[in-house]
């Protein structure tokens, strides 16, 4: 079953879920902020993506502002930025779902209905 993870008060989030449930596909929830993604998790999810691991950081989000991430991301090894999105789910771009052969980070109707429909 695909996961959709998501912080459910992010309006992005919001319109995902509804996208979801207007086109009828099922999926297991999972609250970033309750349940961050593992180490393991993000690891996995990186290397199936195929996506510079720069795309799974929430940009927009005051931790990665006040971390001072647009900096000091480009100096750091990928191991590093794993650990760092491991430790607090508000780092980690959402909503995000999670298939068997994809991963989708962020809300982009056209990707998802690729990957959905």
């Amino acid at each position: 079953m695909t996961q959709f993870i998501c912080y459910p008060r992010c309006t992005t989030c919001a319109r995902a879920k509804k996208w979801l449930q207007d086109n009828k596909i099922e999926y297991d929830f999972r609250d970033i902020k309750q349940e961050k993604p593992t180490l393991e998790e993000l690891t996995a999810w990186y290397k199936l993506s195929g996506l510079p691991l720069k795309k799974f950081f929430n940009t927009s989000g005051l931790l990665y502002k006040s971390l001072e991430l647009k900096d000091n991301l480009p100096v750091m090894r990928d191991e590093e930025k794993l650990h760092l999105l491991a430790s607090d789910g508000m780092l980690v771009k959402r909503p995000l779902v999670i298939g068997d052969d994809f991963v989708l980070v962020g809300f982009k109707e056209s990707e998802w209905s690729e990957k959905l429909l």
